[in-house]
């Protein structure tokens, strides 16, 4: 019976050490989610300096 705490420790740290490792992964693929989220949303926003034609900013002569 003296093995019982020494295996119950046993699982204990491995529980905890399972638990740390998943939570620490779960946050870091989170950030990089919000990253890769960033970085579409910066490449599909529209261009500050494009004409857009739905407006008369050119005057046509004619």
């Amino acid at each position: 019976m003296n093995w019982v705490p020494i295996v119950l420790i046993i699982f204990k740290i491995g529980v905890l050490g399972a638990t740390m490792f998943f939570a620490i992964k779960s946050h870091r693929d989170g950030e990089k989610e919000q990253e890769r989220e960033k970085a579409a949303n910066r490449r599909d926003a529209p261009d500050e300096h494009a004409l857009d034609p739905s407006t008369p900013d050119l005057k046509v002569d004619g």
